[in-house]
C-alpha cells in the first residue's frame, strides 16, 4: 500500500481489474494524497494456448482490495467507486448470474481458427471497418464462434455472456450492464450507431438480448446493500461504470491529444493515441475503441509487454533469487540484464509468447531467439526480451504516426520504475518518455471519468487535475542517441527475419495437419 501525506476530507475510489491482479487507488479531490492497494490472481492456462481466469477470485480479490482501499481512506468521505478492467474478456453467466465458464482472457488463443475462417472468407476488413476492433483470437466475437462450434449444449443454457467489466459491476451492483468502452473491444459493436451490431451478432450466434445493454461510460449504478457492507461504505454510493483499461490509461497519462501517445505496459503493452471521432487506418492494423462518445482512442497492443521478464525469471533465473518476491525478483533481473550491451551482442528475440497482436495480427507466429551464440549469457537473452518488445511497439509508434506525428509518448506501468525499461523505450522509439507515477494510467483514468460523472469536474482533464495536482510525470527521458542508432539497425532488419519465423510456422503448421498458412 502506497501513501502520500494530507488526508483529505473527500476522495473518489478508481479501480483497476487487470490480467493478473486488481488495483484499487483512493484519490483525494484537490490534493496529492492517495492510498493504493493491489492484489494479484493467477492467469491459468488449462490447456495449451488457453489464458482464463477464475471469475470467483477475480471478482472476490476486487472486493477485498476496494475494502482495504476504502478502509485506508479513515473518515474521508468517498464521492464514488469508478470502474476500469481489462478488455477483450468473456464469460458465460446463467440465469442466477452463475459463470458456466471460465473468464476466458484476451490472452486466450483458443478461437484462433475462428478468426481465421472470418480472414479466408474475407469478412475481417469489413469487421474492422463496422467496429474497429481487427479480428483476432482475443476478440469476444470469435470467442463465441468458437463456443457456438465446440460447445452448444453449454451456450443453451447461457443467459448473459459478458466480460471483465460486467462481472465487475454485477458483483458491486447487481446489475448486468456494460459500457461504450468495453462494448468497442468487442468486436461487436457498430460504431457508427454506438449499439450491438446485427452483422457481427449474426456470426457470433448470439442474439443482442443475451448481452448486456450499453451504457455511456459516465453512467453511475447504485452500490448495492449487501456489497456495502462488505466493503465498508454506504449504499448507495455511486459505481460509475467507466471505460477499459487502455483508453483510460491515456486520460490517466493525460496523453489526450494528437501528437501525444499515451503508452501502457504490464503484462502485455499499448500505445494509443486519442482522437474526436472513429478512426479506422487503410490497412487495418490499428485498433479504435471509445474512452466517451466524443473520445475515441486509436492504437495497438502487443500481447507480450513485461510479461516476457516473468517468462525469464521462471525459464532462465529461477535459481538466483531465493525467496524473493516477484517484483523484487523482476527488478534483479533487470539489473543483470542491464549489464549487457545494447543489441544484446547480436542476439534479437521476436517475444511472441503468448499469440500476438500488433502490429502484425498473427497469432500463429511463435517467439524465436535468433543469433545465439557462446558468448551469450542470461543477461543477453533477458536484455534481448526487454529490447524485442520495445522494438514492437516502435512499428506501432511508426503507424501512429500515419495519423498525426507523435512528438512526446507518456507511460504508465510498474516495469518503467526499471531505468533499463526506460532507457531502451525511450532509445527504440526515439521520441522523449514521460513516466508517470505508478498509481496513474487506468487508475487515475477512472477516478477522473468518476469526478466528472458525479458532476465535480468541468471536463475529463479537469478531473485528473484535481485528482493529481500536483502532477505525478517524471522528467522526460530524452533517447540516447547511441541506442537510437543501434535499435534503428536492429529494427530495420526485424521484417526479414520475422518472415523467415513466418515460413517456419508455416512449415510447423503444415506438419501439424493445421490447414493452409495464415496472412502475414
Amino acid at each position: 500500500m502506497s501513501t502520500v501525506a494530507g488526508a483529505p476530507t473527500q476522495a473518489i475510489v478508481g479501480i483497476d481489474v487487470g490480467t493478473t491482479g486488481v488495483k484499487a487507488v483512493a484519490f483525494g479531490v484537490d490534493t496529492p494524497w492517495q492510498r493504493m492497494v493491489l492484489r494479484e490472481y493467477p492467469l491459468l492456462q488449462p490447456r495449451p494456448g488457453w489464458q482464463v481466469q477464475d471469475p470467483a477470485m477475480v471478482a472476490a480479490e476486487t472486493e477485498r482490495a476496494l475494502a482495504d482501499c476504502v478502509t485506508a481512506t479513515g473518515d474521508a468521505e468517498v464521492l464514488a467507486v469508478a470502474v476500469g478492467t481489462a478488455m477483450h474478456g468473456l464469460l458465460g453467466l446463467d440465469a442466477a448470474l452463475e459463470p458456466l465458464t471460465p473468464l476466458i482472457t484476451w490472452a486466450d488463443a483458443r478461437a484462433h481458427d475462428e478468426a481465421a475462417q472470418l480472414r479466408a472468407a474475407g469478412l475481417a476488413g469489413d469487421l474492422h471497418r463496422r467496429t474497429g476492433t481487427p479480428v483476432h483470437p482475443m476478440t469476444p466475437l470469435t470467442k463465441l464462434m468458437w463456443f457456438a462450434r465446440h460447445e452448444p449444449e453449454l451456450c443453451a443454457r447461457v443467459r448473459w455472456w459478458v466480460g471483465l467489466k460486467e462481472l465487475v459491476l454485477a458483483r458491486l451492483t447487481g446489475t448486468i450492464v456494460t459500457e461504450l468502452s468495453s462494448a468497442s473491444g468487442t468486436g461487436m459493436l457498430d460504431m457508427a450507431t454506438r449499439g450491438w451490431s446485427p452483422e457481427a451478432l449474426e456470426l457470433a450466434g448470439v442474439p443482442a438480448a443475451h448481452l448486456p445493454e450499453i451504457r455511456p461510460t459516465t453512467a453511475t449504478l447504485p452500490l448495492s446493500a449487501e456489497c456495502a457492507r462488505r466493503i465498508g461504505l454506504p449504499a448507495g454510493t455511486p459505481v460509475v461504470v467507466g471505460a477499459a483499461d487502455g483508453p483510460l490509461g491515456n486520460l490517466g497519462t493525460l496523453a489526450m491529444s494528437p501528437g501525444v501517445a499515451g503508452l501502457s505496459l504490464g503484462t502485455s503493452g499499448a500505445i494509443r493515441m486519442v482522437v474526436d471521432t472513429p478512426t479506422v487506418d487503410e490497412h487495418g492494423s490499428l485498433f479504435c475503441y471509445a474512452l466517451t462518445d466524443t473520445a475515441w482512442v486509436v492504437g495497438g497492443a502487443v500481447s507480450n509487454g513485461a510479461s516476457v521478464v516473468r517468462w525469464a525469471r521462471r525459464a532462465l533465473t529461477p535459481d538466483l533469487h531465493g525467496d524473493a518476491g516477484a517484483g523484487g525478483a523482476d527488478e534483479a533481473l533487470l539489473e543483470l540484464a542491464a549489464a549487457a550491451p545494447a543489441g544484446s551482442d547480436g542476439l534479437v528475440m521476436l517475444p511472441y509468447l503468448l499469440a500476438e497482436r500488433a502490429p502484425l495480427w498473427d497469432p500463429d507466429l511463435p517467439g524465436a531467439v535468433l543469433g545465439l551464440r557462446d558468448l551469450h549469457t542470461r543477461a543477453h537473452l533477458v536484455r534481448a526480451a526487454v529490447e524485442g518488445v520495445c522494438m514492437q511497439l516502435r512499428v506501432v509508434l511508426e503507424q501512429l504516426d500515419g495519423l498525426a506525428p507523435v512528438h512526446t509518448v507518456r507511460a504508465t506501468g510498474g516495469a518503467f520504475r526499471s531505468p533499463l525499461w526506460r532507457d531502451v523505450m525511450a532509445a527504440s522509439l526515439d521520441r522523449p518518455l514521460r513516466a508517470v507515477g505508478a498509481a496513474a494510467g487506468t487508475a487515475l483514468g477512472a477516478a477522473g471519468i468518476g469526478l466528472f460523472a458525479i458532476g465535480r469536474a468541468s471536463g475529463l482533464t479537469d478531473a485528473v487535475a484535481q485528482l493529481s495536482p500536483a502532477g505525478e510525470a517524471e522528467p522526460a527521458v530524452e533517447p540516447d542517441r547511441e541506442l537510437v542508432a543501434i535499435y534503428d539497425r536492429l529494427r530495420h532488419a526485424t521484417p526479414g527475419l520475422i518472415d523467415g519465423l513466418g515460413a517456419f510456422a508455416d512449415l510447423l503448421r503444415g506438419q501439424a495437419g493445421r490447414g493452409p498458412p495464415g496472412p502475414r
